[in-house]
């Protein structure tokens, strides 16, 4: 993917729910996207009734839906043995693991998730894809939830299907949150964690700024009515703010400038932009930038027992390298690494796994009992 097309592809992908193949395609001068890669998977759902939410509310039926890559293995006790959790990002889905450019770096023979012998589970978090979420008709009588919710639904669906031990969390900017947390809230439930693109700390400063204005956005909307919008009608203008203020964060200088080189390049680019975020609902969107309010993993860093490789990206600008948060609480842990990659495309660099799968493999390789799972 060329990186000045970046951008699109990121706001392709996540905006539609869609894997990233549907972004427009790159300069015909840029290499060529992996082709998509043939892999054997399955969908299914996890009801879990009356779950409780963490800030009150209770729903009668959370529905979790996942998508499953690869064949389980079980043990003399019928307890699957290679099961590797991947969690999303913010916006995203499940089937977002699936675009070429991540997939074909991930699960391919030989790689670090090989689908041949892991069995990878990708859901959908609370308020995305195929899982309940606010726009199935309660709107903003829906529970607020927050990250500590997802990782609690999470262990639900897995306990619904049969899992209660993985191999590894690993996740991705939001996720990778959501991967802090199962390492305190599930000490004994993996045996690593892998979080990408983020920091075990409380968002705020412009990482919570940005979100803020988003949701901002989707209240002041003309037609946003507190929630209580028409459906014939929905919610449309924040769609401005928050596809042209994400792009300026998952993106780099670089990659926009590449992207818009002269003004009217810019504002065509611009319409890109806004155009790929349709299709959102104003209510999802909104809980889900709103679901970090919970996030601080600093009282709970003693319980996380798993060995751990961190990983951020030095041009990032959701997680920007200055703030050494991340290098110095993984220092504070006795079986973390922390590591910090080039990146290229910013924080869009989470869906480029050929910029970060390569530590995977021998972090997982170096784990205790790896053998005995190939």
């Amino acid at each position: 993917m060329a990186k000045g097309n970046t951008v699109a592809f990121v706001l392709a992908a996540l905006a539609l729910g869609a894997p990233p193949a549907a972004a427009a395609p790159p300069p015909a001068a840029a290499p060529a996207d992996p082709a998509p890669l043939a892999m054997e998977q399955a969908e299914g759902d996890v009801d879990v009734p009356d779950f409780a939410f963490q800030g009150g509310g209770l729903l009668p039926l959370l529905r979790l839906h996942y998508t499953a890559l690869g064949t389980p293995r079980r043990d003399a006790a019928g307890k699957i043995t290679n099961a590797i959790l991947l969690l999303h990002a913010t916006t995203g889905t499940g089937k977002t693991f699936l675009a070429p450019n991540l997939a074909n770096y991930l699960f391919q023979p030989g790689q670090p998730l090989d689908v041949q012998r892991h069995y990878v589970v990708l859901p959908d978090g609370i308020g995305f894809g195929g899982s309940t979420k606010p726009s199935d008709g309660l709107r903003a009588r829906f529970p607020h939830y927050g990250y500590i919710d997802q990782v609690e639904a999470q262990h639900a669906m897995l306990a619904g299907m049969g899992i209660d031990h993985v191999r590894l969390v690993a996740g991705i900017s939001q996720s990778g949150m959501q991967t802090w947390l199962w390492g305190e809230r599930f000490p004994d439930a993996m045996d690593a964690l892998m979080p990408v693109a983020c920091m075990p700390m409380q968002v705020s400063g412009r990482n919570l700024m940005w979100r803020q204005v988003i949701a901002g956005a989707v209240r002041s909307d003309p037609d946003w009515h507190g929630g209580d919008y028409d459906a014939a009608h929905p919610p449309t203008a924040w769609m401005r703010t928050a596809a042209l203020l994400f792009a300026v964060m998952v993106g780099t200088p670089e990659t926009l400038q590449a992207a818009g080189p002269d003004r009217a390049k810019t504002l065509a680019y611009d319409d890109e932009l806004i155009a790929q975020y349709r299709g959102r609902d104003a209510g999802d969107a909104l809980y889900d930038y709103e679901s970090s309010g919970d996030f601080d993993p600093g009282p709970g860093l003693g319980r996380i027992k798993a060995p751990m490789l961190a990983v951020n990206f030095a041009d990032d600008q959701v997680n920007p390298a200055q703030l050494t948060v991340a290098r110095d609480t993984v220092q504070r842990l006795p079986s973390a690494r922390f590591v910090l990659l080039p990146g290229g495309w910013g924080h869009a660099t989470i869906f480029h796994a050929e910029a970060w799968a390569d530590p995977l493999g021998p972090f997982l390789a170096g784990l205790p009992g790896q053998e005995a799972s190939r």
